[in-house]
C-alpha cells in the first residue's frame, strides 16, 4: 500500500471518504501478496491494484458499496472460468480482500500512519478482518522507543485484544512482516475467534551504490523505482555531485570503506560496488562482506574479479565470506548500455530476494508466483 499512500493521505486530509481494499491472504499463484491495496475515492478515482487487473472491476464496485454503507466486507476471489465469464483470477490462485470505508471518523489513526510511512518511520496497522470484534476496526502501533510518535491510536474493541495485538505488532514490525493472527475477544490465543491482519510498514531498505560512474546513475534510478532508499558514495567530488543523479538520491563524498564503516546496514540492504578500482573496492569489500546485507555485488571483468578475489583472500577473508560476493554482478542479459546493465543488476537482486532462478518462464514449470519462503 506504500505506493498509493500519497493519494490516500490527500483524500483523508480533505475528508473525502474512500473505499480501501487490502489483500489480507493469498494461496497458490496469486499475483499480488498480502498488503497490496487498491482504493476508490470521489469521482470514481482509482489508485493501486490487488490482482494485476483480474478482479479490479468487482473490487471497484465493492469499494463504492462499503463507502455507501459504512460497513467493511471480506471477499475471496479464486479461479475464474473464462467461458462462464466469472469474476476471478485466471492464474488459478486465490486472494482474500478486506474492503473497508476510510474517513477520519472510522479510522482516526490513518493520518498519523501515512505521515510516519512518508517519513520512513516504522509503524504497524492492525485491522480486524473477521470474528466478533468490529470488522474494519484499526489499531496503529509504533515501536516503544520511537520518539515523537503519537503512541497507539485506535482500538480493536477490547483492552485485552489491544494489548495482545500490540505485542505481536511490534514483533512483526521488527521483521517487516504482514500476517494474519488469531485471538480470543480478550487477547487469548484462539484459532476460532478474532482474525486480525497486521500490516507492517518498516522503513524502506537501503541501496548503497559505490562509484559515481555513468552506470551508477542508472542503478540508482532503478533502485529508487524498486523502493530502495538510495545513497551513492564516491571519494572524487568531481563525480559525486547531486546533479548527476536522480532527485531524492543521497550523494556522499567520502572514501567508500570509511563511509560504509560509519553507516548501518541490515539483512535487507543492497550494496553495489561499481568502482572496479582495487584501491577503492578491496577495502570496501573487506568491510561489506563482514556485515549484514541482502546483496553484495561488484562490477568488473572476470579477470578483475579473479584479481580482486585474490587480494581479498590475502586480506584474510574466509571462503564463507567470499561466497557472499556476486561478481561480476547482474544476470546474463547481454546488457551493454548503463540502463541495460541496471536492469541486469535489478533482475539479480529481485531473483535473489524471492528465490527466482533467472531462467525464462517458458523453460520453467509450476507456479509463477510461488509462496515466499522469507
Amino acid at each position: 500500500m506504500r505506493e498509493i499512500l500519497p493519494a490516500l493521505e490527500r483524500w483523508y486530509a480533505a475528508r473525502i471518504p474512500f473505499g480501501l481494499a487490502t489483500v489480507v491472504a493469498v494461496s497458490r499463484s496469486a499475483p499480488r501478496g498480502p498488503g497490496a491495496a487498491m482504493a476508490v475515492g470521489s469521482d470514481d478515482e482509482v489508485v493501486g491494484s490487488v490482482s494485476g487487473g483480474c478482479v479490479e472491476g468487482a473490487v471497484f464496485e465493492l469499494a463504492q458499496e462499503v463507502v455507501a454503507s459504512g460497513e467493511a466486507r471480506l471477499e475471496t476471489f479464486g479461479y475464474s472460468d473464462e467461458d462462464a465469464f466469472e469474476v476471478g483470477l485466471t492464474c488459478g490462485g486465490e486472494i482474500t480482500l478486506l474492503v473497508r470505508p476510510v474517513t477520519p471518523e472510522t479510522d482516526p489513526a490513518f493520518g498519523a500512519v501515512a505521515g510516519s510511512v512518508a517519513a520512513g518511520e516504522p509503524v504497524t496497522v492492525a485491522t480486524v478482518v473477521d470474528g466478533p470484534a468490529p470488522r474494519g476496526a484499526t489499531l496503529a502501533v509504533w515501536p516503544e522507543t520511537a520518539a515523537g510518535t503519537p503512541g497507539n491510536v485506535g482500538t480493536l474493541g477490547t483492552t485485552g485484544l489491544d494489548v495482545a495485538v500490540t505485542a505481536d505488532a511490534r514483533g512483526e514490525l521488527a521483521l517487516g512482516a504482514s500476517v494474519l493472527r488469531h485471538y480470543g475477544p480478550h487477547g487469548e490465543r484462539r484459532e476460532d475467534a478474532v482474525t486480525v491482519f497486521l500490516q507492517s510498514f518498516a522503513p524502506p531498505p537501503r541501496m548503497l551504490v559505490f562509484g559515481a560512474i555513468d552506470y551508477a546513475a542508472s542503478v540508482a534510478r532503478i533502485g529508487d523505482f524498486l523502493g530502495y532508499r538510495v545513497t551513492v558514495c564516491d571519494a572524487r567530488p568531481v563525480f559525486a555531485t547531486p546533479k548527476r543523479f536522480p532527485p531524492g538520491v543521497e550523494v556522499v563524498v567520502e572514501w567508500p570503506h570509511r563511509y560504509l564503516g560509519s553507516t548501518d546496514t541490515d539483512e535487507r540492504t543492497v550494496i553495489c560496488v561499481l568502482t572496479h578500482d582495487p584501491k577503492f573496492d578491496v577495502p570496501l569489500l573487506e568491510e561489506a562482506l563482514r556485515r549484514p546485507a541482502a546483496y553484495i555485488g561488484a562490477m568488473g571483468s572476470r579477470r578483475t574479479h579473479d584479481e580482486r578475489r585474490a587480494r581479498l583472500t590475502e586480506a584474510g577473508l574466509t571462503e564463507a565470506e567470499l561466497s557472499r560476493l556476486r561478481s561480476p554482478l547482474g544476470l546474463d542479459l547481454g546488457a551493454r548500455t548503463p540502463e541495460e546493465v541496471a536492469v541486469s543488476v535489478a533482475a539479480e537482486i529481485v531473483a535473489l530476494r524471492w528465490g527466482g532462478s533467472g531462467a525464462p518462464l517458458t523453460t520453467t514449470a509450476g507456479a509463477i508466483h510461488p509462496r515466499a519462503t522469507a
